[in-house]
């Protein structure tokens, strides 16, 4: 059970060693600016694998469980699927569910736990594999990996890492796990953190944060959510960032840095190196001034002209 990006070596290394009698991963879902339905990732790789595939719009419908009960799977994997198990489907199998869950839990229980864990400056995080449980990432652990944070990573570079520690590490300890020579403890409570499922509208930046806070956010929502500012009334989409030494404390002032956009903070300024303006295609932010010159007139604080 697997839906995005995070879940294909996941997929892909378990059918080069076990028998995967299905999977199970989010429906189609339109995507770009023409909107065209597409299928997840994971489906696409069982797809090409020739692989069976269900897409339930939600697995507690009764044909979903059925369908499930007929592939008799020994064991369900889950990899960033998106839905939660109720507790027939954790019944099922004879050897249980197990997660391959993108953080060192328990911190970052939930469903975003790459993004929170860049967003709070982390310097570490990585993989859990644990038996699922009717909890939300509560099931006892069996293993864990951890995986250094850079100072560059976006959300997009540290799942791929994280992706492929998953698989290396799920593929190391499963054949334990189903002889029964691998015991699952439980979780500390101490420490635990959750990672709330993701909107559009959590990137819109805040300047009243401190830049490094600001920077940390447009590197963790990239690419999605993504962040934002607003641009003379329309959204200013922001894909990478840089924190600078401020000129003062009005939050949300724009000023000019070395030829690019920038706007105070509420400690520091954040320089916009990559930005995307309403109907137009992204552009670097010196691009973007080329045809703005009147930047520096503006605040970002209510979008309004400073004269």
């Amino acid at each position: 059970m697997g839906s995005p990006d995070f879940s294909v070596p996941i997929l892909k290394g378990l059918a080069e060693q076990y028998n995967v009698v299905g999977v199970v991963s989010q429906p189609d879902r339109p995507s770009g600016r023409g909107q065209v339905m597409t299928p997840p990732p994971v489906k696409q790789l069982a797809v090409e694998l020739g692989i069976p595939v269900m897409q339930p719009v939600k697995l507690k419908l009764p044909e979903a469980f059925e369908q499930l009960t007929n592939w008799q799977p020994d064991m369900i994997i889950v990899a960033a699927f998106g839905q939660i198990l109720r507790q027939n489907v954790l019944d099922l199998p004879r050897l249980g569910c197990v997660n391959v869950h993108a953080s060192f839990l328990p911190r970052w229980r939930g469903a975003a736990p790459i993004q929170a864990a860049i967003c709070a400056g982390d310097e570490k995080t990585g993989v859990s594999i644990m038996r699922m449980d009717a909890g939300v990432d509560t099931g006892p652990v069996f293993y864990q990996a951890d995986k250094a944070i850079q100072p560059d990573d976006t959300a997009d570079s540290l799942s791929k890492r994280l992706s492929l520690l998953g698989r290396d590490t799920l593929l190391s300890v499963l054949p334990r796990i189903i002889n029964g020579n691998l015991e699952a403890r439980q979780q500390p409570e101490e420490g635990a953190t959750y990672a709330s499922m993701l909107k559009k509208e959590d990137g819109h930046l805040d300047w009243s944060a401190s830049a490094e806070v600001l920077e940390r956010k447009v590197r963790a929502f990239n690419d999605w959510p993504g962040t934002f500012t607003f641009w003379k009334g329309q959204m200013l989409k922001v894909r990478s960032a840089k924190v600078v030494p401020g000129k003062g404390s009005n939050a949300g002032k724009h000023f000019i840095h070395q030829s690019a956009p920038a706007v105070l903070t509420g400690e520091g300024g954040l320089v916009l190196l990559e930005v995307q303006p309403a109907g137009k295609k992204w552009m670097s932010g010196r691009d973007f001034l080329n045809g703005n010159a009147d930047w520096e007139s503006f605040s970002a604080t209510g979008d309004t002209f400073i004269d």
